[in-house]
């Protein structure tokens, strides 16, 4: 299904309110901030303990919302087990994945339909790219730089 201008343009308006209502109440939210003047795109900067940093690019357009986060560089060693690691959590994510994206960096993803967004929907994909990044970054960093984590 292709949105009409005016149904972007009023989607475009309700994920400005609620990630403006992110950034003033949910203390993982550093910062929201929005692509080039006639973009549908906004980054979100995120807080973490595990991840110091993440941050989510949401892209909408006529037929999806893409989103992606940058989860970790390309690794260093142990490629193979790394992504056959990775592999065997995406079995495990809830609506997103692990791809590999430019110079072989490690990435979460997903998409949506733009005719399904929500606000709730937005809101289970920001919190999932939070608590994937969390639970998964340190074993795979430990994987991917195995040698830097020794000592």
């Amino acid at each position: 299904m292709i949105l009409r201008a005016d149904e972007l343009a009023a989607l475009e308006s309700d994920i400005d309110a609620w990630l403006e209502d992110q950034l003033q109440t949910n203390p993982t939210v550093l910062t929201v901030d929005r692509g080039e003047p006639g973009q549908r795109r906004w980054y979100v900067r995120m807080v973490g303990e595990e991840k110091a940093v993440s941050t989510v690019w949401f892209t909408l357009g006529q037929r999806l919302l893409h989103c992606e986060c940058y989860f970790m560089p390309a690794p260093e060693e142990n490629e193979g087990r790394l992504y056959e690691y990775l592999l065997r959590r995406n079995r495990e994510l809830a609506g997103l994945r692990f791809a590999i994206g430019v110079e072989d960096a490690v990435f979460l993803v997903a998409e949506l339909p733009a005719h399904a967004v929500t606000e709730a929907e937005i809101d289970r994909l920001l919190g999932s790219f939070y608590a994937y990044s969390e639970r998964w970054f340190r074993p795979c960093m430990r994987i991917g730089y195995e040698t830097r984590f020794k000592g």
